[in-house]
C-alpha cells in the first residue's frame, strides 16, 4: 500500500526540495506542488511570489540576502500545453528549449548539478503536459556521480499516463546529513487524496518537517476544462 504524499514529505526530516504530480483520486484534475526547506539563514529568507506566468522565489528580507544565486529563480514557469517544475535556474532552461521545439531531456543535457560541493545538490524537474483531457509526465534528477563531483549522472523518466490517485514524488535529498546524501532511485509513488488545492496544500505543509519548511506551492488542474487553482504557503509572512 502506498503512503499518502503528506506521509511521504514528512518521513525524513529534511527532503530538501521536493516535486510532486498526480491526478486526484476521481481522476479529474492533476495535481502539482513544489516546496523548498531552509537550514541557513539564507535558504530561509525566502518567500514564493506568485506572477501571472508562474511563481519565483523572493527574499523575504532583502538585508538579509548573502548568495542569490541557487535560491532565487523561477519554480514554476507555463507554456503551452506544459508546466515545468523545478528546483533551480533549469526552468528557464527548459522553457527556452520547449520554445524552439526541442525537448525536456534536451535541455537537462545541457546542466549538471549544483555547485555547492561537498553537497552537490541535485538538479530535479518535472513537467506536465497536456492534452485530450489527460496528462503525461516527464521527470529528471541531476546529481554528481561521485563524492568529488566531477561527473553527472543525469536520469530520466517519462510517464505516458498517471493513474487516478496516485503521484511521483522526486525530491534532493534522502535525509539530513553531512553532506547531505542525494536522492537515489526512482520518484516515489505516493497517493493523492481529493480536494481542492487549500487542502491539498495543508495537508502538505503539516507534513513536512516545521523546524525546516519554508514556503509550498500546490495547484490543481481540471482535465476537462484546463481551469487551474493555486495556493501558496510562506512560513515568512
Amino acid at each position: 500500500m502506498i503512503v499518502s504524499a503528506s506521509k511521504a514529505v514528512g518521513a525524513t526530516t529534511y527532503p530538501g526540495r521536493g516535486i510532486i504530480v498526480g491526478k486526484s483520486a476521481d481522476g479529474k484534475r492533476a495535481v502539482l506542488a513544489y516546496f523548498i526547506m531552509g537550514r541557513s539563514v539564507n535558504s530561509r529568507n525566502r518567500v514564493f511570489v506568485q506572477e501571472a506566468e508562474g511563481i519565483r522565489t523572493q527574499a523575504f528580507d532583502p538585508s538579509k540576502m548573502e548568495d542569490p544565486s541557487l535560491i532565487i529563480y523561477w519554480p514554476v514557469r507555463a507554456i503551452d500545453d506544459k508546466l515545468i517544475v523545478t528546483n533551480g535556474d533549469q526552468t528557464d532552461t527548459i522553457y527556452n528549449y520547449v520554445a524552439k521545439g526541442a525537448t525536456f531531456a534536451d535541455a537537462l543535457r545541457t546542466r549538471e548539478f549544483e555547485p555547492d560541493a561537498p553537497n552537490f545538490t541535485p538538479r530535479v524537474s518535472a513537467m506536465a503536459t497536456f492534452s485530450g483531457g489527460d496528462f503525461s509526465l516527464n521527470m529528471a534528477i541531476l546529481r554528481a556521480g561521485d563524492a568529488q563531483g566531477s561527473c553527472c549522472h543525469r536520469v530520466f523518466w517519462e510517464y505516458e499516463k498517471v493513474e487516478a490517485g496516485k503521484g511521483y514524488f522526486l525530491h534532493t535529498y534522502l535525509s539530513d546529513g553531512s553532506p547531505i546524501p542525494s536522492f537515489t532511485g526512482d520518484p516515489e509513488t505516493v497517493a493523492i487524496d481529493d480536494g481542492d488545492a487549500k487542502a491539498i496544500a495543508d495537508a502538505l505543509w503539516n507534513g513536512l518537517n516545521a523546524d525546516n519548511r519554508v514556503s509550498l506551492w500546490v495547484c490543481t488542474r481540471d482535465l476537462k476544462t484546463g481551469e487551474t487553482e493555486s495556493t501558496i504557503i510562506n512560513a515568512n509572512h
